[in-house]
C-alpha cells in the first residue's frame, strides 16, 4: 500500500519537479512522466489546502457563534 505523501513532503518534490522540467535536457518520455507526477503532487497539495481551509473556516464559525 502507498501512503500519500504530506502537503510539506508533496509540496517539496513538487518544486523539485519544476527543477529538473525547467533545467530541460530530459528525454519527452521523461519529460511527461515528470509532468504527470508533477500533476498528481499539485493535486495533494490542493487537497491538503482544501482541508485546512475548511477546519479554519470551521473555527471560525464555531468562535463566531460563541460570540454572538
Amino acid at each position: 500500500m502507498v501512503t500519500e505523501p504530506g502537503y510539506e513532503q508533496a509540496r517539496d518534490e513538487l518544486a523539485a519537479v519544476v527543477a529538473k522540467l525547467e533545467a530541460g535536457g530530459l528525454s519527452l518520455e521523461d519529460s511527461l512522466a515528470l509532468w504527470e507526477r508533477g500533476e498528481a503532487l499539485a493535486r495533494i497539495c490542493d487537497k491538503h489546502l482544501a482541508g485546512a481551509r475548511e477546519r479554519v473556516e470551521t473555527a471560525l464559525a464555531a468562535a463566531e457563534a460563541e460570540n454572538t
